[in-house]
């Protein structure tokens, strides 16, 4: 059985991505957030390198620790960059991933998934797991983008 290729993803309403980049932002700034960044992916290996997300972070921030340039760049994210909230299949468990889209020198895809983890000896701890954050292989253009002003 083939999975649909809209299966698992949906659009939400404008203040739900508000209220979720609202709580993006207060765990990033709470000091109490973890960053995970999955540097090298596996379908990388079929990938053309300036689509990895390893290349596309040493190309934007060179001179930057990675994590700390995700976790700036995140904080930049509005309702108008969003694109949709998928499931994640591999972990149906887990929180969504909300996909985002933002123009650098080139468009970039950015997945992320921000979770509330139990940590016993220190109490709950936000996580925050970036999965994609690479140029887009293919150009955006304004039907990907629900709530973006002006088309």
């Amino acid at each position: 059985m083939t999975r649909s290729h809209n299966e698992g993803k949906r659009r939400e309403a404008k203040p739900e991505v508000d209220a979720y980049l609202q709580h993006l932002a207060d765990s990033l700034k709470s000091g109490y957030a973890k960053l995970r960044f999955q540097a090298t992916r596996i379908v990388d290996d079929q990938r053309d390198e300036r689509f990895t997300n390893r290349f596309t972070v040493a190309d934007l921030f060179p001179d930057e620790d990675p994590v700390d340039a995700l976790k700036r760049e995140l904080l930049t994210l509005t309702a108008e960059n969003y694109i949709e909230t998928v499931k994640d299949t591999k972990f149906p468990h887990r929180t969504e991933m909300r996909v985002f889209g933002k123009k650098y020198s080139a468009d970039v895809y950015i997945k992320i998934r921000v979770e509330l983890m139990r940590n016993d000896m220190t109490g709950d701890v936000h996580s925050l797991f970036v999965m994609s954050f690479h140029y887009a292989e293919y150009p955006f253009d304004a039907a990907n983008f629900p709530y973006r002003k002006n088309g």
